[in-house]
């Protein structure tokens, strides 16, 4: 192929919806999906060649099957996937694999929505078939290979468990980081995820079977458990050994405390002494979703050191999605806590989305060093000021010179979008860059990640 089927960013997205979507084109859902959409149509103002010719159908109790330049252009991203699902339900694997040959001629947000539906749909119906379509796509298709996984898990988890265990080279790339096929989750655990849904107690007997990815597998039936029942899962954690076991009481934490703290917090105590500090912290990130200052009570009750820091960080974050001022409030409170950049960054970048005047405020009194830093970075990437030019003098008193030169690269770039001859005159004349980052600046070319100074 001349062009790359998908681009893996896109892929990843591919990945996550395609299985839940697809797996749900069963009869039932394809009889909702089609009254969902009817529904749509008659509530949509469409001229009236499409929408009297729709109508006319229904009132003669027919339904006209729509064509893809038809789905593709009624309004409403929702009603375009319903036709779409609609689409590819009626089609044999022969037909689904001639439309998968169409797929690359289609613009990309086009293409991500009809690919994890086809692919989806032809595990369902064919899945080693669409297992071997992949190997035509180049390395496209290894993020291809999680949709139709998971796909084939969720209606057939024994027959896709014997491939994956048969064919363990066309998975190996799953579970490598989140920008790799999976988005990190590997292909036992997508496939121990999805037979959990129905048979978590089968799912379990097969994840303990493995070799490799024995733990993740295991995990997963727990995790997946744990969002209906935890007690159930916890019940299923206790068969678990080592590590594995430690990301298995996390998981169950976590939902136990979103859905009942109390009952959370009792288990808790009934763990080893080495599992309760990551399972409390766990819970109480789960407890701060619905209510953070109910767990920023219990954090302020727990002794000092990591585990106090980590839980801190995690109610801060849940915290200021809703009331930024409120967190970094009660944060300012807790003498001696520190909590990680990634808290700093979270707390600043939803409260410039909500009061930009005060995340500035907010910048601007914390003490010069590394913290302010970070502050500052995450207001400078987040902002929605109507004043650039503060933003970049903001961005200027940046301590630390490897990012100084970074942020205040940033905060360039954004300004030369708004106003691009008073952001290069500001340029020309700024301490903050070198004159190389300058130049790059001027010439439009980003800066590297974190450590890289300037242009080098």
């Amino acid at each position: 192929m001349k062009n790359p089927w998908m681009l893996p960013a896109a892929a990843l997205l591919v990945g996550g919806a395609g299985g839940f979507i697809a797996g749900k084109s069963g009869g039932d859902a394809a009889a909702t999906s089609s009254g969902q959409a009817d529904t749509l149509n008659t509530r949509s103002g469409r001229g009236a060649s499409g929408g009297s010719a729709e109508a006319g159908d229904r009132a003669k109790g027919t339904a006209r099957a729509k064509t893809l330049d038809e789905i593709y252009r009624q309004p409403g991203q929702l009603g375009r996937m319903q036709g779409l699902l609609e689409y590819y339900q009626k089609l044999s694997p022969e037909q689904l694999e001639a439309e998968a040959a169409k797929l690359e001629n289609l613009p990309m947000g086009e293409r991500m929505m009809a690919s994890f539906l086809l692919f989806g749909r032809w595990a369902e119906t064919d899945p080693t078939a669409a297992m071997a379509y992949t190997d035509k796509m180049g390395f496209a298709g290894m993020f291809v290979k999680p949709t139709i996984l998971q796909s084939w898990a969720s209606v057939d988890p024994e027959n896709a468990a014997q491939y994956f265990s048969q064919h363990p080279k066309e998975f190996a790339m799953m579970g490598m980081g989140r920008g790799g096929p999976g988005g990190g989750q590997n292909g036992a655990s997508i496939i121990a995820q999805e037979w959990a849904k129905n048979d978590p107690e089968a799912a379990l007997a097969w994840a303990k079977s493995l070799d490799r990815d024995k733990g993740q597998a295991m995990s997963a039936v727990v995790r997946e458990v744990a969002q209906t029942d935890p007690k159930k899962a916890a019940e299923l954690a206790a068969g678990i050994t080592g590590d594995d076991r430690g990301d298995a009481y996390a998981s169950i934490a976590r939902q136990w405390g979103a859905k009942n703290f109390a009952e959370a917090e009792a288990w808790i105590a009934s763990l080893p002494a080495d599992e309760q500090d990551r399972a409390r912290v766990s819970a109480l990130r789960g407890l701060a979703g619905d209510n953070p200052e109910l767990a920023s009570q219990k954090v302020a009750a727990m002794a000092a050191g990591d585990s106090k820091n980590d839980a801190a960080g995690e109610i801060t974050q849940a915290w200021a999605r809703e009331d930024p001022k409120a967190a970094a409030a009660w944060l300012a409170t807790q003498n001696g806590v520190e909590v990680s950049r990634n808290t700093t960054r979270e707390l600043v970048s939803s409260w410039a989305r909500q009061d930009d005047a005060g995340a500035v405020a907010y910048v601007n009194q914390q003490e010069p060093g590394q913290a302010r830093d970070n502050a500052i970075q995450a207001y400078v990437f987040s902002n929605r000021s109507n004043n650039p030019q503060a933003v970049m003098q903001l961005a200027e008193s940046v301590q630390d010179e490897r990012d100084r030169q970074r942020v205040v690269g940033m905060a360039a770039q954004q300004w030369m979008r708004e106003d691009e001859a008073a952001a290069k005159a500001y340029i020309q004349q700024s301490t903050a860059l070198s004159d190389e980052a300058k130049q790059r600046v001027l010439e439009g070319r980003g800066f590297g990640g974190r450590g890289r100074r300037g242009g080098n």
